[in-house]
């Protein structure tokens, strides 16, 4: 057995690994009659194997990792490494935490690389932590054993163990269970430790305190300072077994998930799998949620089809009874589904394919995202720079970034894949989209909208628009910090809200309209009862006192649907303080109005418009579209009499987004609804980035309802409205003293 690593790994801590680690290592020289090498590399409980063997190594670890040698020979390690009395050599860990954060991690795969051309048999004693310093162990491992006992908190522990050492996606024959301080009459068994662990036990070491805890006074093994005893015994048998059944040149064998350095090894694999999703690849799009019959695959999608295939058949996703509002149970689900995953994976023949471990994670992550949650736009989501996501077609995906709008590398592989997706946020919501409802309105959990349109209307396949949710929450500060508005117009603005003015948002599509929104809705008093009224619901105020209302559309027998202007009719019978209406796009805008004028001040709505007059002019029109017969004359003393303030929200051509006009509903002269601009956003040019510059400026009027917020307690800055220029600087006086003199001098 010769050139062979073992690593050894506590189920959970005080197990008796460390124990078990340096006896392995002396039955081995015993047994075999050749030095073996243990390395001790548990940096949770620093200098345990120096109590137990009674000695350390001159140079620890981490000094050895950080060893400036191209190589390491017995040469250059004799002086570092100590010898047993019974002759193990040995490799201490360091006895301070300060000093172990220091280990070197190419110095570690060095010197593994080293020692197995020098020992014969190596231990490890790495811990019962899966750091990344266990994993390295690991890949230079022929076999992984894993020290448990029959405690049922340290079963769980190691059943925790077990499945991170699966995640790394190293065989599952390489690891072997070995039953520590295993006792006949305890009420767990070792039949159900193997059924709990789902593993057969490679050994168990029965237990004896007496001189375990003897052996560990005199700081000597009990291998050799009992070599009679059944727990010595228990070791011989296992080195034994090793070399009978020749299972380390069995698992040598084993193809094992390399890091990052094995990583170049498998650029063609890689570089074929990018390439197959790269836009502009070949259609491989079908019936099928990943790939084409009718054309030949690439291996990374092939693969990718059978472990999907497998995983429908191992678990009926659809049938897993989960509530999706609960976190805990998403991720319960996806835990379960990621090991089914695994399992699929170590019976797959990845030669070719999956070269190192970042590339078996990959697919392992591909698969997950497609059967769980939104296949590639996963990705796109969690991404924190991306603030819209733009589904074109199958294999052409914009993404918005800083305003701007970009095509993105990422792609679906066919159009049934995409459909997958929409029923996965359809369904969640008890909403639809087929050929009878072929367009919807929905939202993802965090928050986000989504709009999604399908064929036969939509042409080149399913077409889905998302509107990310920031993850961190927008509000007064970040728009002040962003440069939408400045810090006056801010406390302007909250005064409003605090003095119950009715305020109408008015902006183009994307101009952040409900961002603004959403932040005046925040400077409600939280003593006051709110109620929003939503298509989708996207508001997130952070006041207790809310009541969120959401539509609903037809089912699927064209029944059922709740409307905006139902959800406006049923708030106000609810007794609000505020109505927050987050767009107003039909007739609706009459029911807002009238709710407006009937004693709910300080009511709030968003529309589409491009400016403040067009505004009026828009919730002219969607009050004509609510059926009532008013003569237009009638509309436009309603708007004069309810909106207080329109706020025009304008995204600029350099991606920004700016408050560009403050306005005043003055009242109505002759037919026409007087306005009155208090603030303006002037463009001034642009900067040498094509950003644009400008200015926010008061127009120098003073609005008519300052007086009643006075009356209402509200301190109102009236030098927040002045538009006139600061006098300008006068020149520096001419210095009086030297007047005389030159005058002296003239004369």
């Amino acid at each position: 057995m010769p050139d062979h690593i073992v690593a050894v790994v506590g189920g959970k801590g005080g197990v008796g690994k460390s124990v078990f680690a340096a006896n392995l290592a002396l039955a081995y020289l015993m047994e075999l009659r050749q030095r073996p090498l243990l390395i001790d590399l548990d940096m949770t409980s620093l200098g345990d194997q120096n109590l137990i063997l009674g000695t350390r190594s001159p140079k620890h670890i981490v000094e050895i990792s950080r060893h400036q040698a191209s190589a390491l020979d017995l040469k250059t390690l004799q002086p570092m490494m100590a010898a047993t009395p019974q002759g193990v050599s040995f490799i201490s860990a360091p006895t301070e935490p300060t000093v172990a954060k220091d280990l070197d991690m190419d110095g570690l795969g060095k010197l593994y690389k080293s020692v197995v051309n020098i020992f014969p048999f190596i231990v490890v004693d790495v811990g019962s932590t899966i750091d990344q310093f266990a994993v390295k162990t690991f890949e230079a491992a022929t076999m992984i054993i894993v020290v448990c006992s029959q405690d049922v908190i340290v079963l769980n522990q190691t059943k925790r163990v077990l499945g991170k050492i699966q995640e790394h996606l190293f065989p599952p024959d390489m690891v072997q269970l070995v039953l520590n301080r295993f006792s006949q009459t305890s009420p767990v068994q070792a039949s159900v430790v193997q059924k709990n662990m789902n593993k057969n036990l490679f050994a168990a070491i029965p237990e004896d305190n007496d001189i375990c805890t003897g052996s560990l006074a005199r700081s000597q093994p009990f291998v050799a300072a009992a070599p009679q005893a059944p727990i010595t015994r228990a070791y011989h048998d296992i080195i034994r077994k090793m070399q009978q059944t020749n299972i380390l040149t069995t698992l040598a064998a084993l193809k094992k998930p390399q890091g990052a350095a094995a990583k170049a090894a498998g650029g063609a694999a890689g570089a074929a799998a990018a390439a197959a999703n790269a836009p502009g690849a070949p259609d491989t799009s079908s019936g099928n949620p990943m790939a084409s019959a009718s054309k030949p695959l690439d291996p990374w999608t092939a693969m990718k089809l059978r472990i999907h295939k497998a995983l429908i058949e191992t678990m009926d996703l659809k049938k897993q009874q989960i509530d999706t509002s609960d976190p805990k149970q998403r991720e319960l689900l996806r835990e379960k589904t990621k090991k089914a995953i695994l399992e699929i994976l170590t019976r797959e023949d990845t030669s070719g394919i999956l070269s190192s471990r970042e590339q078996s994670a990959q697919i392992v992550k591909e698969v997950l995202d497609e059967a769980l949650g939104l296949g590639p736009l996963e990705d796109l989501l969690a991404d924190d720079a991306v603030s819209e996501i733009m589904v074109n077609a199958r294999d052409q995906i914009y993404v918005e970034k800083g305003g701007k709008p970009g095509l993105s590398p990422v792609i679906f592989s066919s159009e049934q894949q995409m459909m997958n997706v929409v029923e996965r946020i359809v369904t969640p919501l008890g909403r639809r989209c087929d050929e009878k409802s072929p367009y919807v309105d929905a939202r993802l959990l965090d928050g986000s909208r989504v709009h999604i349109i399908i064929p036969p209307l939509a042409l080149r396949g399913p077409t889905i628009t998302i509107r990310k949710f920031p993850k961190k929450k927008v509000g007064a500060k970040e728009l002040v910090a962003w440069g939408s508005m400045t810090q006056e117009i801010c406390d302007f603005l909250r005064m409003c809200v605090e003095g119950r003015l009715n305020i109408v948002v008015s902006g183009g599509t994307g101009s952040g309209k409900t961002t603004l929104l959403n932040t005046l809705s925040n400077f409600i008093p939280a003593t006051e009862r709110i109620i929003t009224v939503e298509d989708s619901a996207e508001l997130q105020l952070g006041q207790d006192h809310v009541v969120r209302l959401e539509t609903r559309p037809k089912n699927i027998e064209g029944e059922g649907e709740v409307s905006i202007r139902d959800l406006i009719k049923c708030c106000l019978r609810m007794r609000p303080d505020r109505v927050i209406v987050g767009e107003c796009r039909g007739g609706e805008a009459m029911d807002m109005l009238q709710a407006m004028n009937t004693g709910h001040d300080g009511s709030l709505t968003t529309l589409h418009a491009n400016n403040p007059r067009d505004a009026i002019a828009r919730l002219e029109t969607l009050c004509l579209m609510s059926g009532m017969a008013l003569p237009l004359k009638a509309i436009r003393e309603q708007i004069a009499s309810a909106v207080h303030l329109v706020i025009q929200q304008t995204r600029l051509n350099d991606g920004s987004r700016r408050v560009t006009y403050i306005t005043e509903i003055a009242g109505i002269q002759g037919e026409v609804v007087s306005l009155q601009d208090i603030f303006l956003y002037k463009q001034e040019g642009m900067d040498k980035k094509r950003k644009i510059i400008g200015r926010f400026v008061p127009t120098g009027f003073i609005p008519k309802f300052v007086e009643d917020m006075e009356a209402k307690g509200l301190k109102v800055h009236r030098g927040l409205f002045n538009n006139t220029p600061p006098p300008p600087t006068p020149p520096p006086a001419a210095d009086k003293k030297e007047e005389p003199k030159k005058a002296a001098g003239a004369k």
